[in-house]
């Protein structure tokens, strides 16, 4: 996820974005969590959760050498297909104010933002 996140941290000032700094064993132990490889290496991931009355996704990384191919929007349907399996029927996700190639890619994708505040987007998809 370290390389995922890599290409923001010059527009983040040097901060850490939450996500690098996660106990990823910990997250995969409590959550559903699935990986995309590609010849036996790790490239790409998604953590979700689930809810009362909907599913969310906690993260989503796509290694940098990987992104711009499409994974990303795979994982995110990937996501979809899940919470439809579990009998929701919204999804939610927050991202940084900042990532504004990351709210560009949901809006493409049907999502709409439904709050916000001076750090994170708060979006959702009806699915």
């Amino acid at each position: 996820m370290d390389s995922a996140y890599a290409c923001y941290q010059e527009r983040m000032g040097g901060k850490r974005l939450p996500p690098m700094d996660l106990d990823y064993a910990d997250e995969i132990q409590n959550y559903p969590t699935w990986v995309a490889e590609c010849e036996g290496k790790v490239v790409g991931g998604i953590t979700m959760m689930f809810e009362d009355d909907y599913a969310s996704i906690a993260n989503i990384g796509i290694h940098l050498d990987f992104q711009g191919q499409g994974l990303g929007g795979g994982l995110m349907k990937f996501a979809e297909a899940q919470a439809k399996e579990n009998y929701y029927s919204e999804l939610r996700l927050a991202t940084h104010v900042l990532l504004t190639e990351n709210v560009a890619l949901y809006l493409h994708l049907g999502w709409v933002e439904y709050d916000c505040d001076d750090v994170r987007i708060y979006m959702r998809k009806v699915i």
